[in-house]
């Protein structure tokens, strides 16, 4: 769903065949039968771009935590269960690493019944960790935050650790591409501080337009991301006082190059920018989860959230300045980068068979 869990997926296969192994990227969705995958994907992408209410509903009444019983995605991601479990026995898995709920559902209850033989280790992306991520038949959960952990460990009895998110090491080392970002702000709107506005990999907000009209007319560059949504960004090109790139290849050289993000789901490019030294503010955030995600990660400290147009002005002056306050909300971000996800992964795997 979206680009966030195949970046995250991506990355951890990046690492592992670095070290040596064997690592292969599985979409579950394709996994399904009868083309429900693309259907559900279609129908969230559509969701959240169009008709925000109608996931707010899904969440509140499948997604959100809480004692109250709700419905389980388990009988939709159990018609992939037969080909994953031929794909890990084909492929002699060590380790199944779930990196999205319907996927952690899914080997939970392979587990629980003894279908699955290979240990599975859910590495949960959100900073809020909504119930469809938790099934007691699991190895092992790996949080970004101790907050998250101790969301999980009271809900299910399975060991859990924190590890920090995962984001590619370009966002950490200087970025080389930084100063041809620099370069083209500074062409495109001189003496204006550069802030991301990310729509994510689908482009979906809430008024985008306005909250880039806003910006422009505060004095700074907004930068507007909006993912593949050609429609959009077609729309957003001509908007006066604003930049609106194509498909972003270099995010770590943007990243550097910016001042602020002005995030909307507490996703997978909130957490590059806080790899990066990019502070983080969260505005107009999606419904269900990337709002709960957005007022936890303010909660932790590594971000700040604006409730209207004159808090985000005020926050994003604070923000872009150099001085004692942007350095310590950028601290506080890059402490959540602590944990070796890989190495305890190999560990739950055991010794090389052989």
């Amino acid at each position: 769903m979206g680009a966030g869990h195949d970046t995250v997926a991506g990355e951890l296969a990046r690492r592992a065949r670095e070290r040596g192994h064997d690592a292969q990227v599985v979409d579950l969705l394709r996994l399904l039968p009868y083309g429900l995958g693309a259907g559900l994907r279609l129908f969230y992408q559509s969701s959240v771009r169009h008709f925000p209410w109608a996931y707010a509903g899904l969440y509140h009444a499948l997604l959100r935590p809480g004692p109250r019983y709700r419905p389980s995605g388990l009988p939709l991601a159990r018609l992939a269960a037969g080909r994953l479990t031929e794909l890990t026995e084909q492929t002699g898995a060590d380790v199944v690493v779930p990196v999205f709920h319907l996927a952690a559902q899914l080997t939970g209850h392979l587990r629980a019944q003894g279908r699955l033989r290979s240990p599975s280790a859910v590495f949960v992306t959100d900073f809020a960790v909504h119930r469809q991520w938790l099934h007691a038949g699991n190895d092992l959960y790996l949080c970004l935050t101790d907050d998250a952990a101790r969301d999980v460990g009271r809900s299910v009895p399975v060991p859990v650790e924190t590890t920090g998110p995962v984001v590619a090491p370009g966002f950490f080392a200087p970025a080389p591409g930084a100063g041809p970002w620099l370069r083209c702000f500074e062409r495109h709107a001189p003496g204006r501080p550069p802030v991301v506005l990310s729509a994510g990999a689908w482009g979906a907000a809430s008024q985008l337009e306005r909250t880039a009209r806003l910006l422009a007319g505060a004095g700074f560059l907004p930068v507007v991301l909006c993912g593949r949504n050609a429609r959009l960004r077609a729309r957003l090109a001509a908007l006066p006082g604003a930049f609106v790139p194509d498909w972003v290849t270099d995010m770590p050289g943007l990243l550097r190059a910016s001042r602020v993000l002005v995030d909307n789901a507490a996703g997978q490019t909130a957490v590059q920018a806080l790899a990066s030294g990019t502070p983080v503010v969260g505005y107009r955030p999606l419904p269900g989860h990337g709002a709960e995600g957005v007022r936890r990660m303010a909660a932790l400290g590594v971000s700040e959230t604006a409730t209207d147009a004159a808090a985000l002005v005020r926050v994003l002056r604070r923000l872009s300045r150099d001085g004692p306050y942007r350095d310590h909300r950028i601290a506080c971000g890059r402490r959540l980068f602590h944990g070796d996800v890989l190495s305890r992964l190999t560990a739950l795997a055991g010794p090389p068979s052989g």
